[in-house]
């Protein structure tokens, strides 16, 4: 056992909402074989939005999957669910068993390089279930996950590595932001798994 992991029953929010950091959930040569299959099997597309009124497509792509054919709508565009992989099926279960959280969706992330990242939001859509859990698995290069308090404006960043596991509960969304910043010193790519309850189900 790692003697220096982080400990999952501790809150790393200091005040309005639960993030557990669960450290690494798989060792080295499982994290490497999923980010293998993802990689080349995800039906891969650049994300779109409307942001104040402008078609915007990112270099950023994702992927949308689910129990049922989900509507997922955020940044003013529409995703539909597609029927789960047995990889996505694998680490699903993987993630269940060790937050004990049921999820019934994932949206996948592909990240290319440090010159793509997440701008600051809050993952808040009405589609989703109020306060359920949000876990976010990673693959690939460490990226720095950074949160800022809606109204008191404080940050805290954390690193998240191949295989590491975080969870978002509670009323973190209500009153936090999130966001992965963009680096030039990252050069290789990143994917990132997020489990999430989807309301209906």
């Amino acid at each position: 056992m790692d003697l220096f992991s982080p400990d999952p029953a501790a809150n790393f929010l200091p005040h309005d909402g639960v993030v557990n950091d669960y450290g690494r959930l798989l060792d080295g040569s499982d994290a490497d074989f999923y980010f293998d299959r993802l990689f080349k099997t995800i039906p891969w597309q650049h994300d779109e939005a409307v942001i104040f009124g402008k078609h915007i497509v990112t270099a950023r792509k994702v992927a949308w999957y689910g129990d049922a054919n989900f509507s997922y709508t955020y940044s003013g565009r529409t995703k539909h669910a597609l029927p789960w992989i047995v990889e996505l099926t694998q680490l699903k279960q993987l993630v269940e068993d060790r937050t004990g959280i049921a999820y019934n969706s994932c949206l996948l992330n592909l990240y290319h390089d440090g010159n793509e990242g997440m701008a600051w939001h809050s993952d808040d859509e009405r589609s989703l279930k109020r306060g359920s859990g949000i876990a976010s698995l990673s693959f690939g290069a460490e990226r720095k996950f950074s949160f800022r308090h809606k109204i008191t404006k404080e940050t805290l960043s954390l690193i998240l590595g191949h295989g590491a596991l975080l969870v978002m509960k509670g009323e973190t969304q209500t009153h936090w932001h999130h966001c992965i910043p963009k680096s030039k010193k990252v050069l290789t790519p990143r994917i990132n798994l997020t489990f999430r309850s989807m309301a209906g189900s």
